[in-house]
């Protein structure tokens, strides 16, 4: 299988950038006054930042459509037992007083057969899953090739102002969320509280808003905002520094729930749970998501991670359950082309 990549590109933040000029790892030439950068940064590894020159409008993808697996050949890093295994291994920490929440996630995985287009999958998701802050990011020279229709702000800035999103508490419908929804989202809007107030100004960060109902396809979330305003002489490596990864798919505390996932997920997470955006160096200001509801394609393969926060209220089986809910409308578009079949 060959992936089809004629150009390098990115689409972000309703921008189609194209012309690349140079890729980095660098994140400090985000704060050097000059271009509009691609951002991809995975959870596990170093970030890639792509300079592009034409930055116009986002247009309708001009190729082919998207061809994707059947249904039948998705499989999962984690079974039904292995995941409810992890579910329960996280509430005996939490009893222990280790952890207050862990996101447990699984990866889902098909092998790809003839040409994939990354950016097809990204036009197909636009349509059948809408996202807010998705992006699609392809760099074939440096092995990238996303797809996300991310429903979750990670961080934006505007200046010296930044702003998270975290999501956490998921249904199928409001009416199904519960106290234990809220409570995990209350739990990561205190996490992110601290980490902003390691770059914001004392008394700067605030919560403008908790427990927001959002719609998204085939379910809904609880969102919270928190904000604040960078001391002066920070910068995006310091903010990126005292905020990754996303509280929303890590745990509260951080540092132990990220022991917990290196010990309880048998392969790493790659760009999902990571961020994706854009910076404008120039106006200060920039955009990153949580990658979740993220393809990538890797050794012929087409990747999609899910997963849910994992509190002593969790039950092993709806936690499943809500891992299948999530992926089901992605993997629905990601699967709808079966012709070659």
């Amino acid at each position: 299988m060959t992936v089809v990549a004629p150009s390098p590109l990115a689409v972000v933040g309703d921008r189609l950038c194209t012309g690349l000029l140079d890729v980095t790892s660098d994140l400090s030439v985000l704060d050097a006054g000059a271009g509009f950068w691609a951002v991809v940064i995975p959870f596990e590894g170093p970030p890639t930042c792509a300079r592009f020159d034409r930055i116009r409008p986002a247009i309708p993808y001009p190729g082919p459509p998207w061809v994707g697996p059947t249904t039948e050949e998705w499989t999962s890093s984690l079974d039904r037992a292995g995941f409810m295994s992890g579910v329960r291994h996280i509430r005996e920490q939490v009893a222990a007083g280790e952890v207050y929440q862990v996101n447990l996630t699984r990866r889902i995985s098909a092998p790809l057969e003839g040409p994939a287009d990354v950016a097809a999958l990204g036009a197909a998701l636009a349509i059948g899953n809408p996202a807010p802050y998705s992006a699609v990011v392809r760099l074939p020279d440096h092995g990238i090739a996303i797809a996300s229709a991310s429903p979750e702000r990670f961080l934006r800035r505007d200046g010296d102002t930044v702003e998270s999103r975290p999501i956490k508490g998921t249904a199928s419908t409001a009416d199904r969320l519960t106290a234990k929804d809220r409570a995990e989202n209350l739990m990561i809007v205190d996490l992110v509280r601290n980490d902003l107030g390691r770059v914001c100004e004392f008394g700067s960060v605030d919560v403008p808003s908790l427990w927001s109902l959002e719609d998204h396809p085939g379910l809904v979330h609880l969102v919270s905002t928190v904000s604040g305003r960078l001391r002066s002489g920070v910068g995006w490596p310091e903010v990126i520094e005292a905020t990754f990864p996303p509280g929303s798919v890590t745990g509260a505390p951080k540092l132990a729930a990220l022991d917990t996932i290196g010990r309880l997920e048998p392969v790493p997470r790659g760009p999902y749970c990571g961020a994706i955006g854009w910076v404008d160096a120039e106006h200060r200001s920039g955009d990153l998501n949580v990658a979740i509801r993220t393809f990538w394609i890797d050794d012929d393969h087409l990747h999609l991670g899910t997963g849910g926060g994992i509190t002593w209220d969790s039950d092993p089986q709806k936690e499943w359950e809500e891992t299948e809910l999530k992926a089901a409308t992605l993997l629905r578009v990601a699967s709808r082309s079966l012709a070659r079949r």
